[in-house]
């Protein structure tokens, strides 16, 4: 279709111009769905001609159809990746000069979008070609973007540099690079190499790009294009935190995935599951210089806060690109972690980094409830939640008492009564505001309960009381308290709703368990006022059933005790499935002083579950009360239970090396009740007529009840051998 790329000569310029004329129809076609399939056709054979490199250069050069100079750097790229080994070492670096020059030259025009993918060819060549090109021949070409982003070249020109190294960053990084049929060795070697000669320099030039930009920015009144600027550079700095860092020099590399950094407060445990992505940044000691004492944070901070006080009453400002860009950056330096903090002074450097940010973000989220009331006024709530994400990252990279003690350096309070008053609002706004569809403070309890989950759970999967504050203990009591009203309330007025789609109604338990498992988490940290709290509950909302019976329609409370089992089921206990069913450690060492069997606060409560349970085998209470739906949570609650304490493994004994007199006692007193006087025959007898009643009684449920009495039929033959 045209004269190709020619060493000897240059192609003939009517050949040219009828394959320009022909990519702009075929483009325009598409636009205009006219015979899209032949146009597609003609598009694709100029990538897939032979050298098609003069041809793109002068549709580049000359068309003034933007899509057409797009596809022609498409082709470009497609045409050099295939032919790369034909090539000569001149010839590929001049298409890559050409592709960042050209869109340099046009930095200016309307249509970003071809000079983006123009710059993004330059990057992918650039990859090809990374271990045949020399030193100096890459000391060459980034000179040349060097110069770009410093600005003497305006601002445009500046953008599209920093556009560019994002490209690159985007190439050299295995997650976002394109295909170039090449084995995997080749691209780790680039990756190292990359990371170890550019990547630090890169980020350097976007922060003196920002920074060059900052000050017009700040005594501007209006929008100005630095703000583009600026906005980029910031993106770009985020984009190379968030690299996957491995080549730390100075960490042996058996070390290198697994290193405490102050030894009484940074977590191990770093890899827990979470509803919200949570990126740790390991760059390596040579980092130190530039995130951690230049100053650069606080200069971020500052600069943020300026634009905050001198919009405050803009209220579009808090979600424009360059403040949602700055907050992302500063979120990113909370999860700093590894040899970048020195090893040497336990810490400090670390906790004083940690306390300067959160004394920057604090406006974000304090007061709560002041916070809280102009987001439902009106207020954008990006700011409040990424004020959130930072707490979570904090919890990811410290213990509960450091995590505490930190907010104490600036407020009378510590950081998790904090936690807990945001949890609160949040809370509140749920209750106030239940609907189906996700609103703020859906995606903020998310945030806030992964942040409980990440203090709570050290790496053995349990919770150690003693870690935890006291000032923490009665914030996570009172937030456990309003977490189960919320919940109760919920369940309440689902109670006469019909609607199949109803979250609450249909959900089932194995879609609730995330949830509930970070509410047990919260409950397990105060225990020794939950668990009374949980009692106090269960005998209010039975007390309420024999009261109305036959006067007043049971439905709500019915509802209410559904949700109160699931809740104190995973309180009690953990699932188990697939390991070995431990008492939580809350529970095992919280109530020490309990000596007899029968006032053990979590035997009154299981207690008071199994009595009521009983009750389903009477006819006339089960027609009254014992619905499909809360014999269905009855089942699952004494599966849970029953696996943990009805035959408690040895595991959950204790040795008598492991633990000294008094804790072996109280193991004694919580696991022996079903052991005393043949009890816990009776109970598993009982269990057994359970489930044998759900079984026949409740015909319309049978697919549901089979899959949960499966469940427990598991766990009984387990007991019987085990009794035998």
């Amino acid at each position: 279709m045209h004269q190709g790329y020619q060493n000897s000569g240059a192609a003939d310029l009517a050949q040219l111009q009828a394959t320009m004329q022909a990519i702009e129809l075929a483009c325009s076609s598409i636009q205009m769905h006219m015979n899209p399939a032949a146009a597609e056709e003609t598009i694709l054979s100029l990538s897939q001609s032979p050298q098609p490199y003069h041809a793109c250069k002068y549709i580049l050069e000359n068309s003034q159809l933007a899509n057409a100079r797009f596809q022609a750097a498409g082709a470009i790229r497609d045409a050099a990746l295939r032919e790369w080994v034909f090539l000569e070492i001149d010839d590929k670096r001049g298409l890559i000069s050409f592709c960042f020059h050209s869109a340099i030259q046009h930095a200016s025009s309307p249509e970003g979008y071809v000079q983006a993918k123009v710059a993004s060819v330059a990057a992918q060549l650039i990859k090809r070609g990374w271990i045949e090109f020399s030193a100096a021949q890459k000391e060459t070409f980034f000179l040349e973007v060097r110069q770009a982003i410093v600005g003497g070249h305006g601002l445009d020109v500046q953008f599209i540099g920093l556009n560019f190294l994002e490209s690159l960053v985007s190439e050299f990084s295995p997650s976002t690079s394109i295909a170039m049929a090449l084995p995997r060795e080749f691209h780790e070697q680039c990756r190292v190499s990359f990371e170890l000669e550019y990547l630090k320099l890169f980020y350097c030039w976007a922060q003196d790009a920002a920074v060059s930009v900052s000050n017009k920015i700040a005594e501007s009144e209006a929008a100005i294009p630095e703000v583009k600027v600026c906005t980029a550079a910031l993106r770009l700095m985020l984009q190379i935190l968030n690299w996957d860092f491995k080549c730390d020099a100075n960490v042996p590399d058996k070390a290198k995935r697994g290193i405490n950094i102050f030894s009484a407060g940074v977590r191990g445990d770093v890899s827990s599951p979470k509803r919200t992505e949570c990126n740790l940044v390991q760059p390596g000691s040579s980092w130190r210089g530039i995130l951690v004492s230049s100053g650069h944070i606080g200069w971020l901070l500052s600069f943020y806060e300026a634009l905050r006080q001198k919009f405050s009453c803009e209220g579009y400002w808090i979600d424009c690109p360059l403040a949602v860009s700055a907050r992302k950056l500063i979120v990113q330096f909370y999860s700093l972690w590894g040899t970048i903090f020195p090893s040497a002074d336990d810490g400090n450097t670390q906790k004083q980094h940690l306390l300067h940010l959160l004394s920057g973000i604090i406006a974000w989220i304090d007061p709560p409830d002041v916070v809280s009331t102009a987001i439902v006024n009106g207020k954008s709530e990006s700011e409040f939640l990424d004020g959130c994400r930072a707490l979570l990252y904090m919890a990811t990279v410290t213990t509960v008492l450091v995590f505490d003690e930190l907010l104490k350096s600036i407020r009378p309070y510590g950081t998790l009564s904090l936690l807990s008053a945001l949890m609160c609002e949040v809370i509140k706004d749920l209750m106030a505001n239940h609907t189906e569809e996700e609103t703020w403070s859906w995606v903020a309890r998310d945030i806030l309960l992964d942040t409980w989950t990440t203090l709570l759970m050290p790496l053995d999967g349990s919770i150690s009381h003693a870690v935890i504050p006291s000032e923490g203990i009665g914030a996570a009591s009172h937030l456990f308290a309003l977490i189960v009203e919320s919940e109760l309330r919920a369940a309440s007025a689902s109670a006469f709703n019909d609607e199949n789609e109803t979250d609450y109604l249909q959900a089932s338990i194995a879609a609730m368990d995330e949830r509930l498992s970070s509410y047990a988490l919260i409950a397990r940290a105060a225990i020794n006022v939950t668990v009374p709290f949980l009692i106090r509950l269960f005998s209010e909302k039975f007390a309420r059933l024999q009261q109305g019976r036959g006067f007043s329609d049971p439905t709500q409370t019915l509802e209410e005790l559904y949700s109160l089992l699931l809740i104190t089921g995973h309180v009690i206990a953990d699932e188990g499935q697939g390991e070995t069913p431990l008492v939580p450690d809350a529970i095992q060492f919280q109530f020490m002083d309990v000596m007899e069997t029968d006032k053990h606060p979590v035997v009154i409560l299981c207690g008071s579950v199994i009595k009521f349970a009983e009750q389903s085998l009477n006819p006339e209470m089960r027609a009254s009360f014992f619905s499909p739906r809360l014999m269905e949570a009855i089942v699952w609650f004494l599966a849970r239970w029953s696996t943990t304490y009805l035959m408690p493994p040895d595991e959950n004994k204790g040795s008598a090396s492991s633990e000294n007199h008094k804790a072996k006692h109280y193991k004694k007193v919580l696991l022996n009740f079903c052991e005393e006087d043949n009890q816990g025959k009776a109970v598993l007898d009982l269990i057994l007529h359970i489930s044998k009643t759900t079984l026949t009684s409740y015909p319309g449920e049978r697919d549901l009840q089979i899959q949960q009495l499966l469940w427990c039929a598991f766990n009984v033959s387990s007991f019987l051998h085990s009794y035998h």
